[in-house]
């Protein structure tokens, strides 16, 4: 294990349910999916570009832009509250930008993961945000390999409307995340405007102004708020 995030790594492997024996750092990030044979498989065109080396860099341009001009995007890590020494958990971390605002958010002590599943994203993400308190893992969402109750915050941005199976993804969210602290998710909404569309026929999923609330409070969440912000939303709460 020889890269920036050693010391970042080596924290991830603490809090995973089954350690592998031999980890796969070899680039830079803690490959948990080997050769693809575990990994999730992409359904629909726009999760097939995102996982292609110029759909990563499509999607690292377009979300920096974003950023820059939509309000909805802004991250997270204020209302987040996470404390010294804490430890976040970034899913679809993409560029790794939002992963490496929760380690700063997190204090000199504190660390920040971000998992995908997108290999040229991880690659992109280890070459501009990897260091000693910032790690990032291919895993399945889907199936998150940490332990319960291990993380001081959740966040994912734009990536639950990617995979399969959302409810799933946000369950295992839940489920890592320690009592009393909090999760925060930014999703599309409903809308038929021209652009949704396409991207709905790509196989990204809308949500309903009010699914996504109602889904944690299923889950047991408290605190649940949303804000729409034109065709996104935010949507947090609070483990009890």
């Amino acid at each position: 294990m020889d890269t920036a995030s050693t010391q970042a790594l080596r924290k991830a492997l603490e809090l995973l349910v089954d350690p592998p024996a031999d980890p796969d750092t070899s680039k830079g990030y803690l490959d948990l999916l080997g050769d693809g044979s575990d990994a999730p498989k992409n359904a629909g065109f726009i999760q097939k570009v995102w996982a292609s080396p110029a759909g990563s860099m499509l999607y690292d341009n377009a979300q920096a832009l974003g950023r820059k001009l939509m309000t909805a995007w802004q991250e997270p890590t204020e209302w987040l509250n996470i404390p010294p020494g804490g430890i976040a958990l970034d899913v679809g971390s993409g560029p790794g930008n939002v992963t490496a605002a929760l380690a700063r958010a997190a204090g000199l002590d504190g660390f920040a993961f971000g998992v995908d599943i997108s290999e040229p994203m991880l690659a992109r993400a280890v070459e501009a945000e990897a260091g000693r308190q910032v790690g990032f893992l291919r895993a399945d969402a889907q199936r998150l390999p940490f332990r319960d109750d291990v993380f001081d915050a959740v966040t994912s941005i734009a990536v639950l409307q990617l995979i399969p199976d959302a409810e799933a993804a946000l369950a295992e969210m839940v489920r890592v995340l320690r009592p009393g602290r909090r999760i925060a998710i930014m999703v599309p909404t409903v809308t038929n405007r021209g652009p949704a569309r396409l991207l709905s026929k790509g196989g990204a999923r809308f949500f309903a102004e009010d699914e996504l609330a109602d889904r944690f409070e299923g889950l047991g969440l408290e605190r649940v708020r949303s804000k729409s912000i034109g065709t996104m939303q935010w949507v947090r709460g609070q483990k009890p």
